[in-house]
């Protein structure tokens, strides 16, 4: 691509790469950190089908943002295989001209009969949000009847199918996940060869409650897997790679660090989000997005399309997690289950 066929750099010099596509804003689980079911209960008014994009629409905007630079897709939620035939969108993603991979965020629930499909129409690999091994845990974090099995199922499923590499997400949080479930996660990812990937805790939306003491530190997490099987630093894969990556010194794989909170990594993000009805948010912690549903559904041609996205990226100044304090963790924020993880 040539780069006058770009989009340039955000106002700190950040090239749009990513592109995470929410699908739908519904879920079957109820995560504590994203979707608490006092606030999101059994008569929360989810998006109606209308409102969101259609596959033709999602592939129109991916195209746009294709030529302005972006090159991987990952597609989230919600819980993105809630949403019907979504091997369809798949195929017509990965049919886009500059799209060199199409990812998938999912708590697996549904992925044991959807992994093949999905695989045939084209994805890459998949991440599983898992946030514990022990039922009655997993239970009590995600808030759903769902069996841990059935995700452990799902997982299987994936790779076995070849959307691989697969890795695991954990969220940890004190009190909540930061004991024995982090050495059994990791144990978990050594013995299958997943990725398993340890996320603090962060202040995403406002209904989760977050509190800085509930955090665990991206140091001390590294330091208790170090104890049980010495690690080593790993250098990034591409630039703007979020987590931190270590190799096991025995050999078996390795895990990663996403450290937003103590750590922050905003001077080399180069994610755009895209909510299920249209909005583009530059920072998974802003207030607002910009509605590009109202431009695919309207007169606007391709040139003036991407001439928006590029204006919108061009203006982009955020920084939220550089500029974290116990302030700002009360500010307007769009919700995780708006647009995805």
């Amino acid at each position: 691509m040539r780069d006058s066929e770009r989009a340039g750099p955000d106002r700190f010099g950040r090239w749009m790469r990513d592109l995470r596509i929410s699908v739908t804003d519904r879920c079957n689980f109820r995560c504590r950190y994203c979707m608490p079911r006092e606030v999101f209960g059994a008569d929360h008014a989810f998006l109606d089908r209308a409102e969101l994009l259609t596959f033709e629409e999602i592939t129109r905007l991916v195209r746009a943002f294709s030529r302005q630079g972006v090159r991987k897709i990952r597609l989230t939620g919600g819980e993105p295989l809630l949403r019907r035939q979504l091997e369809k969108l798949v195929a017509m993603l990965t049919g886009v001209d500059g799209i060199d991979d199409v990812a998938l965020t999912t708590n697996a629930s549904l992925l044991a009969a959807k992994a093949q499909p999905l695989r045939d129409a084209g994805l890459s690999r998949v991440t599983v949000s898992l946030d514990s091994l022990d039922q009655d845990r997993f239970a009590r974090i995600s808030d759903t009847r769902v069996p841990l099995a059935e995700v452990l199922r799902g997982i299987a499923a994936a790779d076995q199918v070849g959307l691989t590499p697969i890795k695991v997400n954990t969220v940890v949080k004190r009190g909540m996940n930061d004991g024995a479930d982090i050495l059994e996660l990791a144990e978990f990812g050594r013995e299958h060869g997943y990725v398993v990937r340890f996320i603090e805790y962060m202040d995403v939306g406002t209904t989760n409650g977050w509190r800085m003491s509930d955090v665990v530190p991206a140091r001390e997490i590294v330091e208790r897997l170090h104890a049980a099987w010495p690690v080593a630093p790993v250098d990034p894969d591409y630039p703007g790679e979020v987590a931190q990556r270590y190799r096991y010194l025995d050999g078996r794989g390795e895990v990663g660090i996403i450290a937003s909170v103590t750590e922050p990594f905003c001077r080399t993000c180069t994610r755009a989000r895209l909510s299920a009805q249209g909005e583009l948010f530059t920072c998974l912690f802003a207030a607002r997005g910009h509605d590009l549903r109202a431009l695919v559904r309207g007169e606007v041609d391709d040139a003036e399309l991407e001439r928006r996205i590029e204006a919108i990226w061009g203006r982009r100044t955020d920084r939220y997690s550089e500029l974290r304090t116990a302030e700002t963790t009360n500010r307007p924020k769009v919700e995780m289950s708006y647009i995805g993880g």
